[in-house]
């Protein structure tokens, strides 16, 4: 399976951005991809997906109008801009990849789904 690397994480004040990215080792326009953080404490829960071809993507109200998830098959790499940062958005984020078809509802968003994982990149938000 594609192996994920995760990058672009680091502090920001509340308000600021971040783009983080998630590189894979092989192509991965046949996966659909996610994005989950794991807070200190609180489980890992997805925040947003994208389709393998990027035509639809889902995201958790938590990040909902502030975060966008985005892919560059290309590149083999999944983007997330995240703006108007929080603390409560401080946590581990990880990115994860699903050989089928992304689940619809908010079954996208179980752990099972994905089969291969990043090992993830901090970031901290200040108030």
């Amino acid at each position: 399976w594609v192996q994920l690397v995760e990058s672009g994480g680091g502090s920001v004040q509340a308000g600021g951005s971040l783009r983080l990215s998630c590189a894979g080792s092989e192509s991965i326009g046949r996966y659909c991809m996610a994005w989950f953080r794991q807070a200190p404490g609180r489980e890992r829960e997805g925040i947003a997906s994208i389709t393998a071809t990027g035509t639809t993507t889902h995201y958790a109200d938590s990040v909902k109008g502030r975060f966008t998830v985005s892919r560059d098959n290309v590149e083999n790499t999944v983007y997330l801009q995240m703006n108007s940062l929080n603390p409560a958005d401080t946590a581990v984020y990880y990115c994860g990849a699903n050989p089928n078809t992304c689940s619809s509802g908010s079954y996208w968003r179980r752990l099972n789904e994905y089969i291969s994982w990043g090992q993830g990149t901090q970031v901290t938000v200040s108030s």
